[in-house]
């Protein structure tokens, strides 16, 4: 990767009139932003339909794409709503948060309408849409089908035992029986992959290109789960026999409990890691950089039993290591990847990094122990590297400054120079500038010099994550000629 940088923001936190950010003119505009800052990438959190707490790490489908993101404005254009119908839903009372219930509760209807309108008029370009993503679209379109048949729960509680099994005999009763539902999620599948695809050839005639995250977990209550048990450690009634999380760790004293099914290796690997080289090609229609989210767990993942209420009695468990990582990057060999190396670092997972030869992840947040000071010190950053001030689990950096260890902040004032004429902001964006690292990142809220009302996760928490949203008129042209003055003094233009 040549020497760069960009910015993380989720499409979710562009602004829009509709209550969240989608793949319109925002999205457009903002690229243009990061071309006039002299930016390279676009990261962004994963882009799928979310399910229980917002969370885009827990989706309904590791390939689908996020039904909110599908711009209306985009929609009225081509004729398949009216902004009579689109004014008619309320969308929230706060600009700058995302009210998921107004969202959830006004979207689906007017997706209908469109799903009305274009299915036949679209007939030839929907048939090509899904002979190409045959693999995955069908069940996942049945599969949001039968959960609006059973009040949205999630599969494992179905009364229906065949069509919870996935048994043959059941998936086809219920695509015949609920053929109206499975068009609608085909439907709005089409239109947000007709407009990511239009999206990011704009990006890619700006010189943008997407760094996308991939979850290293997919959801229990997903089709992905659903329609391929065998994958995944589940009992003969596809009960999980253990889930995922994290040991007691500086987020949290019991650990997180993601609950999400960790994976059957053993079959994954009898078949040369099929599963995941369809799931990596299915991100490759997304993204131009993948981001292995928790690369961790390919070394040793932790397995807490099925029923415990925190991740503390879990234990380490070696996974499938240097074989599965050399399965996606040999089949994928036109891909970039990033390893998220973060967290408790063993020596199997140092071996991984060090075997797979993936840029990992230094963070400046983490950097400032005054007693310990490490590797996520900038003089100590490796080239194959990518450097963030923080990342979308951490506060933003003027939080960080009001709330972390004052001896740490202190540190960072001391190491990086930091003063008031600058900005405490800025002054962290310059000391992840600066650094060898191949890549640099910043959160948008850090170049904004936003506080802990725009943080996007607080990591073991429900509730009030995944919310902000830029306001319109925060990006400015001043703000793009600011960024683009560092990124050149620091060589990270690329031309």
């Amino acid at each position: 990767m040549k020497r760069s940088s960009g910015i993380l923001m989720p499409v979710s936190s562009l602004p829009s009139p509709y209550g969240i950010g989608t793949l319109g003119k925002a999205a457009y505009e903002f690229v243009d932003f990061l071309a006039d800052a002299g930016q390279r990438w676009w990261q962004m959190l994963p882009v799928g339909p979310t399910s229980y707490g917002d969370s885009p790490y827990q989706s309904f489908s590791t390939y689908a794409g996020n039904p909110y993101f599908v711009d209306l404005d985009m929609l009225r254009e081509d004729g398949l709503l009216t902004q009579e119908e689109i004014d008619a839903v309320y969308w929230g009372s706060d600009p700058a948060r995302v009210d998921y219930a107004a969202i959830y509760n006004g979207r689906f209807a007017l997706l209908a309408k469109a799903t009305e309108r274009g299915w036949d008029r679209d007939t030839e370009a929907l048939n090509a849409f899904m002979e190409q993503n045959r693999t995955w679209l069908p069940d996942y379109a049945l599969y949001m089908a039968v959960k609006r048949h059973f009040g949205m729960r999630a599969w494992t509680e179905w009364e229906d035992e065949d069509i919870r099994l996935h048994r043959p005999v059941a998936v086809e009763k219920y695509r015949r029986e609920l053929w109206e539902d499975v068009r609608l999620f085909t439907y709005i599948q089409f239109l947000f992959f007709k407009q990511w695809n239009a999206l990011r050839s704009y990006a890619r005639k700006k010189g943008i290109g997407i760094i996308g995250d991939l979850p290293i977990y997919v959801a229990m209550d997903s089709a992905d789960v659903w329609s391929d048990p065998r994958s995944f450690q589940l009992d003969e009634k596809n009960v999980p026999t253990a889930v995922a999380g994290v040991p007691p760790d500086y987020f949290s004293e019991d650990g997180q409990l993601w609950g999400n099914p960790l994976y059957n290796w053993p079959a994954m690997e009898a078949d040369g890691f099929g599963w995941w080289i369809r799931r990596v090609d299915g991100a490759s229609k997304l993204f131009d950089v993948i981001r292995i989210d928790h690369f961790r767990g390919l070394a040793s993942y932790w397995a807490v039993p099925y029923g415990e209420t925190t991740a503390k009695k879990g234990r380490w468990i070696p996974g499938p290591g240097i074989r599965m990582v050399r399965a996606i990057t040999g089949w994928f060999p036109q891909l970039q990847f990033i390893a998220e190396d973060l967290g408790i670092l063993t020596p199997d997972v140092t071996e991984l990094m060090d075997q797979s030869g993936l840029p990992g992840m230094k963070v400046l947040e983490f950097a400032f122990d005054p007693v310990e000071p490490g590797v996520y010190l900038p003089h100590n950053h490796p080239k194959n590297c990518v450097c963030y001030v923080g990342t979308h689990d951490n506060a933003p950096v003027l939080q960080w400054k009001d709330e972390a260890d004052p001896a740490e902040v202190d540190m960072a004032v001391r190491y990086l120079g930091l003063n008031e004429e600058e900005g405490f902001h800025w002054g962290m964006i310059r000391g992840g500038m600066s650094s060898v690292a191949d890549l640099f990142v910043a959160q948008m809220q850090d170049v904004l010099g936003l506080g802990a009302e725009s943080r996007m996760n607080t990591p073991g928490t429900l509730g009030g994550n995944w919310q902000w949203r830029l306001l319109p008129g925060q990006i400015t042209p001043e703000l793009a000629e600011k960024l683009h003055e560092m990124t050149r003094i620091y060589g990270r233009l690329v031309v």
